[in-house]
């Protein structure tokens, strides 16, 4: 579970839309909080003269206000609150610190400073979602759902499974911020029609065979939702549907039933230990309207490094 929860902000009201989801969260699990704002220095910073480091110092003074002020208010709603300055570039300051610290969750906003945008994530965020081996949490800041900060409660949270034990490890949490909130809770599957690519149209046989797949998996996932309903600590509901796309029709489900949260695992069935993140997850943070919280289901010594990531190393050896 959740005991130390990083929140990572850069002055902006825009960043601030995490602020009501980090106490709900710190709330649920009973958490410790910390707001960590990263000063970045421009190059011309760097070769800054005296007047212009006077010009920093009163920079980092102000962010320090800012971050007690926050801290002050926070601080009546919940216990354990704390910030913290760092110098550098956000998303490899934000990433080192919550390894240091043992973070055992990072609540992103997908936009901040630079302010909106039409990409559904900045690139800062999407560095950390890349490179941080931790749970994470995205608010999608362009949402025009306002929430005082101790009054956000979630009314319906979704799971989306695929019926492997890899996707199911999101599954404690969950339900315990669900029974917190006392939110309907919804699991939820897509049957995907077979690949059968064919340069003519299908033969009835083959149409025949499909809908056989169809049938088997229908019957092979409705026994597992129900095994899962059967050993669940609180209520759920399911969801199985049928299509050509699981994930176009996951989204679909969280639109129409009006989801506050989906939470899923960084990878299912079909996952390896090749990339941090499935197609699904990948997709939902590419693509997904409503807050997200994705469970990294692998250590970061069970990820593969990437050729940039060791062609990194070896330059900083030099």
């Amino acid at each position: 579970m959740f005991e130390r929860i990083l929140v990572p902000l850069d002055g902006s009201p825009l960043a601030e839309c995490v602020l009501p989801h980090a106490v709900a969260l710190s709330r649920a699990f009973d958490a410790e909080m910390t707001l960590l704002r990263v000063l970045e220095r421009s190059q011309a910073t760097e070769r800054a003269q005296s007047t212009d480091l006077l010009g920093w110092h009163i920079h980092k003074a102000e962010a320090e206000s800012y971050l007690d002020s926050l801290v002050t208010r926070l601080s009546g709603m919940l216990s354990g609150v704390n910030w913290e300055i760092m110098e550098g570039r956000a998303a490899e300051r934000i990433t080192e610190f919550a390894r240091d610290r043992d973070i055992d969750l990072i609540i992103l906003s997908s936009h901040g400073r630079s302010g909106l945008s039409g990409w559904n994530i900045s690139g800062v965020v999407q560095k950390i979602i890349l490179r941080a081996c931790m749970p994470i949490m995205i608010v999608r800041a362009y949402q025009s759902i306002k929430y005082d900060w101790d009054g956000l409660r979630y009314r319906r949270l979704m799971v989306p499974l695929d019926c492997s034990k890899r996707a199911e490890c999101v599954l404690p949490l969950a339900t315990k911020l669900a029974r917190f909130h006392e939110s309907e809770f919804l699991l939820a599957h897509v049957v995907c029609l077979p690949d059968m690519p064919r340069p003519v149209p299908l033969s009835q046989e083959e149409i025949a065979l499909a809908e056989k797949v169809v049938r088997h998996n229908q019957k092979a996932a409705r026994q597992c939702f129900k095994q899962l309903q059967d050993r669940l600590p609180i209520p759920a509901q399911i969801r199985l549907e049928v299509g050509d796309s699981a994930v176009a029709m996951l989204h679909d489900l969280v639109e129409q039933e009006k989801v506050d949260l989906v939470l899923l695992s960084a990878h299912g069935y079909s996952g390896g230990n090749r990339w941090p993140y499935g197609s699904v997850a990948l997709n939902f943070i590419a693509y997904g309207t409503t807050p997200l919280l994705i469970v990294q289901d692998l250590s970061e010594g069970e990820l593969e490094s990437t050729q940039a990531e060791m062609a990194a190393r070896q330059h900083k050896g030099h």
